[in-house]
């Protein structure tokens, strides 16, 4: 733990807040309870299940105790609801919102309902959050905002055009935060995730996210699609890094209203993300058998390669990310195992 998490820590476990976590039973979202209820911070949960697990809050129930898990309020409810989000944020301090509808072919497919859930429902959170009075606004961007533009390392100044619905989404939320902090003064802080990875998130479905994807096929044995050649990159992300970024950026005064890249800073390919996962499975499972990739045709909307500057979270917040593409890997093989094996 670098010396600015550890002392942001020691600043909630003496000073301890009260948090709004939408989202809160998706993979980030219960990732960010749990690390919350451990510092023994009290934590209201907002989501509605369209995307999430009830199973995740049994899982984080079970890790932190009883005693722990009574500083959780839990609230069934949508964001797409003013009524919902204003009763969520009465007596919050600190407001995570991670509650969105992801996935870029399901935002192809669907852009009616992405556009309600991300951006209907994210001004309706600001706008609850802002009437409570909430102090601090940190709200789950994406680095899709970047778009078709070439640069690498992107870089938080630099965006090109959208590729697909939901990245429209993510950018028009930086927007409207920009916006309300010029009209009333009330400053959201953007954290842009790249390919985050960890425990519980979902390996099931079409728009399930490529790590526990593959760890699910490979541990059946099953066929794994490489979309294109392979050699397309991504800037992956151990959770535990997310979970540092949100706290940092909660708890960092003179940081707020800004946007920063969340991510490891180094690129691995499809190709070489395979032989990684291949590798912690076969040393974690000996004798483990799983056929050759195929390769398939590219997925629309996807860009080719993204690789993340993290130097202004570095300078402002104070980040520094603690797992890298390997060892995050190292870390989730073994819920994957446990879970799914």
């Amino acid at each position: 733990m670098n010396d600015n998490y550890e002392n942001c820590v020691k600043d909630l476990i003496s000073d301890r807040k009260k948090w709004l976590v939408t989202g809160v039973a998706g993979f980030i979202g219960s990732n960010l309870l749990e690390t919350l209820l451990k510092l023994d911070q009290t934590v209201v949960g907002l989501d509605n299940f369209s995307t999430s697990h009830r199973g995740n809050l049994d899982e984080v129930r079970a890790l932190v105790g009883e005693s722990r898990w009574s500083r959780f309020t839990f609230i069934e409810g949508d964001i797409c609801d003013l009524a919902t989000c204003r009763k969520a944020c009465e007596g919050i301090d600190h407001v995570l919102h991670q509650a969105a509808l992801g996935s870029v072919p399901r935002s192809i497919e669907d852009p009616v309902t992405t556009n309600a859930n991300n951006i209907s429902g994210f001004l309706n959170m600001l706008v609850a959050a802002k009437d409570a009075g909430v102090s601090r606004f940190v709200y789950a961007a994406s680095s899709s905002t970047y778009g078709d533009h070439p640069g690498l390392p992107k870089i938080e100044e630099e965006i090109g055009n959208p590729l697909s619905p939901y990245a429209v989404t993510k950018y028009v939320n930086e927007l409207y935060a920009d916006v309300f902090a010029r009209t009333y003064g009330f400053r959201a802080t953007g954290l842009r995730y790249f390919n985050v990875f960890g425990p519980r998130q979902d390996p099931e479905g079409a728009y399930a996210a490529v790590i526990p994807k593959w760890f699910s096929g490979m541990l059946r044995g099953e066929s794994i699609y490489i979309n294109g050649d392979g050699e397309t990159s991504r800037d992956f992300c151990y959770v535990d890094n997310v979970v540092q970024a949100n706290l940092l950026a909660a708890c960092t005064e003179n940081a707020q209203g800004e946007v920063y890249n969340v991510a490891f800073g180094e690129r691995t390919t499809l190709n070489e993300l395979f032989d990684l996962i291949a590798g912690e499975l076969r040393q974690k499972r000996p004798g483990i058998v799983f056929p050759p990739p195929v390769h398939r045709e590219f997925r629309a909307g996807d860009v080719r390669h993204s690789l993340a500057d993290i130097g202004k979270a570095r300078r402002l917040l104070g980040y520094e990310p603690q797992y890298s593409v390997r060892s995050g890997l190292n870390k989730a093989s073994d819920w994957y195992i446990a879970k799914l094996g």
